[in-house]
């Protein structure tokens, strides 16, 4: 992909860094409750039951999530909402590499269109199950996004073998493994 791609997660990612989120970690409102709502494995939104259709609605609602301890809430100047998630709120649903060995970058783009460049401080994380890897990347302030299986083979085509053996990827000078060495 051409490095003047308009259309490249990297092309979008100085955009990205520019854009202001707000300072939800210094919010500490008095009012707290439910919020109905829900957030699937798959990184679907509902409310009572429903699921939001407005993708636009689903991203301002993303902007305002916080994770305290385990619990998930939304939260504004005003209130602190529970929000349930199952598993994690984001997922990772395109990559796209640049460079080779250590000197290559890998970014990731969400499904609420946050863009994650992978490093030390946005690492990418293997938990392995019974039912296979659970790969994961951080995307801010503890919210991780689940990466989604057919991004997951597309960092397995670019694995090699690391320092320990294991094979992964290099992302800003950090390697990470994807399996077991």
């Amino acid at each position: 992909m051409s490095t003047n791609d308009p259309d490249s997660l990297f092309a979008q990612l100085d955009a990205e860094r520019q854009r202001k989120l707000p300072p939800v970690s210094k919010w500490n409102p008095e009012r707290t409750g439910s919020s109905e709502m829900r957030i699937t494995v798959d990184g679907r939104w509902f409310y009572k039951g429903s699921e939001i259709q407005r993708i636009e609605m689903v991203r301002l609602f993303s902007t305002i999530l916080r994770r305290d301890g385990d619990a998930y809430y939304l939260v504004t100047p005003a209130e602190r909402l529970s929000i349930e998630v199952d598993d994690a709120p984001f997922v990772a649903v395109d990559v796209e590499a640049r460079g080779s060995g250590a000197q290559q970058r890998v970014v990731f783009r969400t499904n609420v269109d946050d863009l994650v460049e992978a490093g030390a401080e946005q690492p990418i994380e293997v938990r392995h199950s019974d039912s296979g890897p659970r790969p994961y990347i951080l995307v801010r302030d503890r919210l991780k996004a689940l990466i989604a299986r057919p991004v997951y083979y597309r960092l397995a085509e670019l694995a090699l073998a690391g320092p320990s053996g294991a094979a992964g990827i290099w992302s800003n000078g950090v390697f990470f493994a994807l399996d077991h060495a």
